[in-house]
């Protein structure tokens, strides 16, 4: 069983991205790559550059990742785990890793998206408020990228009327852009989840929004477009919706405003005009049901024969508080390698971090 040591060697290795790490696990897993010897792994298709990465991995920086997992409300989630969401998991190229803060069980709930310009209307920030409103009314969560305009009124508009929206962020989650909206993505910590395959440390960048508009759309059961420009980051969501089979919806509006180009575009080549938001919710049923089974995941037990990983290891934990340093003396392995089990097994909920160290859960 790979650990999320393992998963973050692998996600961080230079030119390694998605789709490839997809078609590797296709055939092995992160654990075995790790143990592989270079003339297997070139194998497989890595590079020289890759191997040396996977035998001589980045540290310092996994283990202020693992420390950041740590965290209260922060975790990350590997495509190996049950609690990747599966409508992402089912994209041509889905993250390997996803870093959550808030609630990760809203990414197994019916999401639609709602995006749009940036320098939006007075009407089509209504709009986004509006539709947002009757989303959650509706209860789905409302999806987005936390950008100015269209993606933050919807936001605002789900927290407004009392649901849960997810924002997908196209930098790491510890620099939160635009930073005239930390205060918008702290409450959506509290009644959503902030998301995003990129780590913390990471800036935003250009190439990264267009990355983040596909885990926008793979997330959601539809795509809503309320205002674009022919050329905008809205249509590349939308086009990603596209294909990832699922539905794009557009707002139409007048025909002198540049900010109603890209939705007329849309619905030139397909897309479902829509004036109300019943016009969605009577076109993405099967969607929604293939969301709400997942939920079952989350709740349901583990079978009783399940076999737990690092048996050895966790003999060394009791029903009290055991520091880490005790349990590397009773195992005899160093402190390094239990951290990474103990996070392991905490992944599992067979063991909780609490003042003093570990103890075990009900489960362990």
């Amino acid at each position: 069983m790979s650990s999320l040591y393992d998963w973050l060697v692998v996600a961080s290795a230079p030119q390694l991205g998605g789709y490839r790490i997809g078609r590797l696990l296709e055939r092995t897993t992160p654990a075995c790559l790790l143990q592989m010897s270079d003339h297997d792994r070139r194998g497989l298709g890595l590079s020289e550059r890759q191997c040396q990465h996977l035998k001589h991995p980045p540290l310092r920086r996994i283990e202020r990742c693992l420390e950041w997992h740590r965290r209260p409300n922060q975790q990350i989630i590997t495509l190996g785990s049950p609690l990747y969401p599966p409508l992402l998991k089912a994209i041509p190229s889905p993250p390997p890793i996803l870093f959550v803060r808030g609630e990760p069980r809203w990414l197994h709930e019916p999401q639609l998206a709602i995006v749009g310009s940036r320098a939006a209307s007075i009407d089509g920030l209504e709009a986004a408020s509006e539709f947002a409103a009757a989303m959650v009314a509706a209860e789905y969560v409302v999806t987005s990228g936390l950008a100015l305009g269209i993606d933050s009124r919807a936001h605002f508009g789900a927290l407004k009327n009392g649901g849960a929206t997810v924002a997908v962020l196209g930098s790491g989650l510890d620099k939160v852009y635009p930073a005239k909206h930390r205060e918008l993505a702290e409450t959506i910590v509290e009644q959503g989840a902030l998301v995003s395959e990129f780590w913390p440390d990471e800036a935003p960048r250009p190439q990264h929004f267009p990355r983040r508009n596909r885990v926008i759309s793979g997330l959601s059961v539809g795509v809503l477009v309320v205002e674009a420009e022919i050329k905008s980051g809205s249509l590349i969501t939308a086009r990603y919706a596209l294909e990832q089979g699922r539905d794009v919806f557009a707002i139409p509006g007048s025909i002198y405003s540049a900010m109603s180009r890209g939705c007329h575009a849309l619905i030139k080549n397909g897309a479902k005009l829509v004036e109300t938001p019943v016009d969605i919710f009577e076109d993405v049923g099967v969607l929604t049901e293939c969301a709400k089974s997942s939920r079952s995941i989350l709740s349901a037990p583990q079978p009783e024969n399940e076999k737990l990983p690092f048996p050895a290891l966790l003999a060394n934990v009791g029903n009290e508080a055991t520091p880490v340093d005790v349990v590397a003396e009773r195992s005899g392995l160093p402190v390094h390698e239990v951290m990474m089990q103990l996070l392991e097994l905490e992944l599992h909920g067979v063991v909780a971090a609490v003042p003093g160290g570990y103890v075990r859960t009900r489960r362990g």
